[in-house]
């Protein structure tokens, strides 16, 4: 562990590894979370730090405490040249320093404590954070809120969606006449429908010309240990839907006790004309809403189906903060290029397009060459 270092006359802040917070540490990040809702996404909680720090041991945590009591909470991981990253960046769906009101109010004396030249974000949350300054982007962040029941759930997609609640129900009728009697399981523990969930999920990767996330090992065994979590903080949360004995649609996320955090949804796509995806997600709004959960957040990105299943939207940050440095400088020169493209292709909607299509192009290559390569 560190030495604590002094930001300010009152304030000290120790960097730590995810295992080594003291149980008064964790009572506090957790008494944060539950008394401001902003952080209450199970990526925030420290289960989740300490679940990565198990397949990356780059994550630290920095602790700032005023005198004797811990007052806000930054996991990160370190790479070379000083450069940090939120944790489990590229998966993780939310970060945040997680504080009590204007515990820390300024970036650069939490990036100096950490021993960092950048911090890099791409889904920041909360209203008075440090590093909210340094976004370069906002992004709309889709939720799905079932605090008043599963029933005004219902009533609210309607308004948007008229048909789409009576449309599911006929596509549940087909498939159990199809298939036979269609079955929900919310928490699933067999590991065999993980695996089943990464096989599609991968193939959809691949299918639409995406990186697969799961051809790197330690998502894998990150997604295999968090089935087996069961915290208050934090659920590994794998939810099914059978037809038969069949499984036809499956999605793993996390869950706190306010939150269920949507993360790998997938689905067989045999069963494409049912869709099975979006009769799962309605499956897992009844069951959040009936253990009281305050909504589902679908995670950032616009498509077809978070339209149809919102019903309001959070928003996020994507940024970096950097001190003055030769690792800022390499980061900046590493990433500012291509961002300049990203943003002129999603500026201009004819753009947008057309790498939609090359993607989805390439997806049906890399798909077929793997089929000829068995």
């Amino acid at each position: 562990m560190a030495e604590p270092r002094k930001t300010n006359t009152d304030m000290k802040i120790k960097v730590l590894a995810p295992t080594e917070l003291r149980p008064n540490e964790m009572d506090a990040w957790h008494s944060i979370q539950a008394d401001h809702p902003e952080y209450a996404n199970p990526f925030l909680g420290p289960g989740f730090a300490q679940a990565v720090s198990a397949v990356r041991p780059t994550v630290r945590v920095a602790v700032a405490m005023q005198g004797s009591d811990p007052v806000a909470f930054l996991p990160f991981e370190r790479g070379p040249l000083g450069i940090g990253r939120a944790v489990g960046l590229g998966v993780s769906d939310c970060q945040a320093v997680v504080q009590r009101p204007g515990a820390v109010s300024e970036a650069e004396p939490l990036l100096r404590a950490c021993g960092l030249s950048v911090w890099e974000f791409d889904n920041l949350v909360g209203s008075a954070q440090p590093f909210s300054s340094y976004a370069r982007t906002l992004h709309a962040s889709p939720v799905m809120d079932v605090s008043d029941g599963y029933e005004r759930y219902k009533e609210r997609v309607s308004e948007h969606a008229p048909r789409f609640v009576r449309t599911m129900g006929k596509y549940t009728r087909r498939l159990t006449r199809d298939f036979g009697n269609v079955r929900f399981v919310f928490d699933e523990t067999d590991q065999d429908q993980l695996r089943t969930l990464m096989r599609w999920k991968s193939a959809q990767y691949r299918r639409t010309g995406r990186k697969d996330r799961f051809a790197q090992p330690w998502i894998t065994e990150l997604l295999t240990r968090l089935q087996a979590t069961r915290m208050g903080q934090l659920t590994g949360l794998l939810s099914v839907l059978y037809s038969g004995d069949q499984p036809v649609a499956a999605h793993f996320g996390l869950r706190s006790e306010r939150v269920l955090a949507c993360w790998f949804p997938a689905y067989d796509t045999r069963f494409y004309r049912y869709s099975p995806g979006l009769m799962l997600h309605l499956r897992m709004a009844e069951e959040a809403a009936a253990a009281g959960l305050d909504y589902m957040d679908l995670g950032r990105g616009a498509s077809e189906h978070k339209e149809t299943l919102k019903t309001r939207e959070l928003t996020v940050a994507e940024g970096w903060a950097a001190l003055p440095s030769a690792g800022a400088v390499a980061h900046w020169l590493s990433r500012a290029p291509a961002e300049r493209l990203c943003d002129a292709v999603l500026e201009r909607p004819h753009l947008r397009r057309a790498a939609r299509r090359t993607l989805n192009g390439l997806g049906m290559i890399r798909t077929r060459w793997a089929g000829h390569s068995e």
